[in-house]
């Protein structure tokens, strides 16, 4: 996992353990960086089974 991967995982895990999921907007603002390269690195987490996104739920699973 390289540092920006690192920093979204950390950004969604802490924000969900105080039970708001975050939205890309935040992400943008948090990060600094552009939509395209957050969805990336979401997508790169969920194939590497970091992140689990649970339809039923509405939430993410880790």
């Amino acid at each position: 996992m390289n540092d920006f991967e690192r920093k979204v995982y950390r950004i969604i895990f802490n924000m969900t353990q105080f039970g708001k999921d975050p939205s890309l907007d935040e992400l943008k603002r948090k990060t600094g960086k552009d939509e395209r390269a957050i969805r990336e690195t979401v997508k790169n987490l969920m194939r590497q089974r970091m992140l689990k996104w649970d339809k039923h739920k509405n939430k993410w699973m880790f």
